[in-house]
């Protein structure tokens, strides 16, 4: 099964752990996974009124940056990051 790393802030809001194997299929599917598992994932991840990923998560598989959004296929032995924009400076 894939192995899915959550954010330290969705880990704190869900009480999930810091990483999950899920079953594979595509990067939705995988997320509604993590959901059943851990409810309320699906809210700190997707975006609702876009019906994508928040924008200010970057998701890399395999360690490649997801360019396909939600219809990535996501393998066995692959594993996804759900990586949080980091902010501040000037």
């Amino acid at each position: 099964m894939p192995t899915v790393w959550i954010p330290s802030l969705a880990q704190r809001a869900t009480g999930a752990p810091e990483r999950v194997d899920v079953p594979q299929g595509t990067l939705r599917q995988i997320i509604r996974n993590l959901e059943e598992l851990h409810p309320g994932l699906w809210n700190e991840l997707m975006d609702q009124d876009e019906d994508r990923i928040k924008p200010e998560i970057a998701v890399a598989i395999d360690g490649e940056t997801n360019h396909l959004g939600l219809i990535q296929r996501v393998d066995e032995t692959s594993e996804v990051h759900f990586i949080p924009a980091i902010g501040g400076g000037n």
